[in-house]
């Protein structure tokens, strides 16, 4: 009987591109198979014995004969490719109508009411824009003037970039909080993110106090379903800020893939029950974004060098499910997300090995497996692989 789920998303692993892929710009991606190629194949030994090189349609890893693990791939439904819609279709939300994005920057109504409501005397940027890139460009202007630098991508997102010094952190949030209040019905963009820097002269870095502030989810979810429950809810990394803090029981945020490791296993290893739910991000904002792909590369190495600390953690009574939430291939010449499927790992003491998953239609597949786990109502979409895994 499993009694704990340890959840963890690697943001932004992508394995192939979904069928719908030139709808979204992204014919050809391929993250993790065209990151083996850019960097002569992939060092990801714990993940193979899982069964990743095994699932159908995954290009450039290696082939395991006798996998200790199920496998397969999940497709998005939700008309998206973007942190939120791909987390929120995970716990069994599906998203039919796109968030709004802004491509030419946002209308002056709505910045007006910023300056209005935060008390800053104007702004700088509102284009879309690479975060180091804007910051390098900007950043001068930006600790000069004390106003805050604000631009987009291709997502639905409204970021704010601030110096420390100019802004203190908690300012930062206070204004991304206003920010949040403003963009609401038409205007509801997914994410609105903090994303401070330090440095001078030109010289600027981003640090790890940035901040996600996402619109609440519609209430039908497996999160709140298990809160409501009374099992544990444990949010590690940005996982709170993706869920606007709803069907959380407990959240920690941390600074690196590393950081989120350690306390993944730290809850492992405490008296907890019911989900542990973590989202390593450094894959997507570090190494994605900025076309890495030996960082890339590197960063599932060593992910997979810490997987036997978190499967040798384990209760025989948890299961590890791992898995991403779209694409961004670091080999293409865009630096946005990639519509892409998302590999799926499931391991544990007492379920089955070398099982075939296939392709799922959806990512709620895991959030309607993890309902069948603890016997809580099935979501509204999704298949639970349950009678499949043990």
């Amino acid at each position: 009987m499993i009694k704990r789920v340890i959840w963890i998303v690697l943001d932004s692993v992508g394995m192939g591109e979904l069928p719908d892929a030139d709808k979204f710009g992204d014919v050809g991606s391929d993250t993790i198979g065209n990151t083996s190629i850019a960097v002569g194949g992939l060092k990801v030994p714990n993940m193979v014995r899982i069964g990743l090189g095994n699932i159908d349609g995954i290009h450039n890893v290696d082939y395991c004969n006798d996998p200790i693990g199920c496998f397969g791939r999940l497709a998005e439904i939700s008309n998206g490719k973007d942190t939120t819609v791909g987390h929120w279709e995970m716990t069994g939300i599906y998203s039919a109508n796109a968030f709004p994005t802004y491509p030419n920057g946002f209308s002056k109504d709505i910045l007006d009411k910023f300056i209005e409501l935060t008390g800053v005397k104007g702004i700088l940027g509102n284009c879309t824009a690479s975060g180091t890139d804007i910051i390098k460009k900007l950043g001068d202007e930006h600790v000069k003037t004390g106003f805050p630098i604000i631009y987009t991508s291709a997502d639905s997102v409204f970021q704010i970039a601030a110096h420390e010094s100019v802004f203190p952190i908690e300012e930062q949030y206070k204004i991304c909080r206003i920010a949040r209040e403003i963009l609401q019905g038409e205007n509801a963009v997914a994410r609105v993110i903090a994303r401070p820097f330090i440095g001078a002269n030109g010289a600027y870095e981003r640090t790890s106090n940035r901040r996600d502030f996402s619109l609440k989810p519609p209430f039908d979810n497996v999160l709140n379903r298990l809160k409501d429950n009374g099992y544990d809810v444990i949010g590690i990394g940005k996982i709170e800020d993706i869920f606007a803090k709803e069907g959380i029981t407990k959240a920690i945020h941390t600074a690196d893939n590393q950081q989120g490791i350690d306390v993944t296993i730290d809850y492992i290893n405490q008296s907890n029950k019911g989900l542990i739910f973590t989202n390593l991000v450094e894959f997507d904002s570090k190494w994605g974004h900025r076309n890495d792909f030996a960082g890339y590369a590197n960063g599932l190495k060593e992910f997979d060098e810490r997987l036997p600390d978190i499967m040798n953690s384990m209760r025989e009574d948890d299961i590890l499910v791992i898995t991403a939430d779209h694409g961004c291939d670091p080999t293409t010449p865009s630096t946005d997300h990639s519509r892409e499927y998302v590999p799926l790992l499931i391991y544990g003491a007492n379920i089955n090995k070398n099982i075939n998953l296939g392709t799922g239609k959806t990512f709620a597949n895991i959030g309607q497996t993890v309902a069948d786990i603890f016997n809580l109502e099935p979501l509204s979409v999704g298949i639970s692989l349950l009678n499949r895994i043990q």
